[in-house]
């Protein structure tokens, strides 16, 4: 049974639909993802399971009971904001403890709760600070145990890394993938930065105008993307047809100077452990293609040749399937 599933959800706002149809089906204990751009509908999605928003038709279900309908307190979820949203005059503890005193949990509980999961975001020792004493990385963190110390079915995270500048943000994607792990919590998290979604998901959703494309795991939804706008969203894609075939190929998976198809290098640009050159070719497509820095280059204005195997091009769809994808994924 699914921990979560989001069936047939449809939510408009006027004229304008954010979410059109989305089935979605996250297993108990994986890290899922909704990846896609601004205004695809993937934080409107995670908002209706949160409560936060109402769907217009549909169900969603938590531990196969519906919530569809339940207010936000009364799901067994807890969510995790991008603006931390702490409480600027308490202490890391009194923040961390406040849903804990709430729910009228004793002092001598609540406080041995909170500093065990301190300890586990590394901030044993942090208790008596103010958040304005803390890094970003450190708020985040308080942010994170705040939100698991009630032990929640389901963590939420509406793209929580998106303040922190990019080193942070990398160690944290690290952190948060590593946390999931020894909680063996299910984390649904929102965001359109392809690399957070590939690096830290057991599974990814890959949204687009309201609907799913591709559902899958990161390597297939990069290795193998299914249509077109995934294949140029998760990473860079060469878009090719020949004899009636449309597919996409990777930049790193097109060789140079092999026995292949005739171009011409237009640019090359250095990117430290590569380059990545700019071809045309004589069929009038411009295609990037990636190769590890050597100590060589090839100048703009070489003619070479280029070449890839056919077990790296990958068939893609102009409009997406029908939903559910996820079904083939798991």
């Amino acid at each position: 049974m699914a921990e979560v599933a989001v069936e047939g959800a449809r939510k408009t706002y006027g004229d304008v639909v954010a979410v059109d149809g989305v089935d979605l089906h996250v297993a108990d204990g994986e890290f899922f993802t909704l990846l896609g751009p601004s205004g695809s509908g993937k934080t409107t999605t995670l908002r209706m399971i949160a409560g936060f928003e109402q769907p217009d038709a549909g169900r969603i279900t938590l531990g196969g009971e519906d919530i569809t309908r339940r207010p936000p307190y009364s799901r067994d979820v807890n969510t995790v904001f991008q603006d931390y949203a702490l409480f600027p005059h308490m202490t890391v503890a009194d923040n961390v403890g406040y849903g804990l005193k709430v729910k009228g949990v004793p002092r001598a509980t609540r406080r041995s709760q909170v500093e065990h999961v301190l300890r586990m975001v590394r901030l044993d020792g942090y208790g008596g600070r103010k958040p304005v004493q803390l890094s970003g990385g450190q708020r985040q963190r308080v942010a994170l145990a705040r939100s698991i110390v009630n032990q929640p079915k389901v963590l939420l995270l509406d793209e929580p890394l998106g303040a922190l500048d990019l080193k942070l943000r990398q160690e944290m994607q690290v952190f948060l993938k590593a946390l999931q792990q020894d909680l063996g919590m299910t984390f649904l998290y929102v965001t359109h930065d392809q690399e957070e979604a590939l690096t830290m998901s057991d599974h990814v959703a890959v949204f687009n105008e309201g609907r799913i494309e591709q559902v899958g795991a990161p390597e297939e939804i990069y290795q193998r993307p299914r249509t077109e706008f995934v294949a140029g969203f998760v990473g860079t894609s060469n878009i090719l047809e020949r004899d009636g075939r449309r597919f996409s190929v990777r930049p790193e998976r097109i060789a140079l100077n092999g026995q292949g198809e005739a171009g011409t290098v237009v640019d090359a640009v250095f990117v430290g452990s590569f380059t990545r050159y700019l071809v045309d070719t004589k069929l009038g497509e411009r295609l990037t293609v990636v190769r590890q820095s050597d100590g060589t280059r090839i100048e703009p204005g070489t003619e070479v040749r280029l070449a890839w195997r056919d077990e790296d091009a990958y068939e893609i769809q102009v409009q997406p399937p029908e939903q559910p994808l996820e079904q083939e994924a798991r």
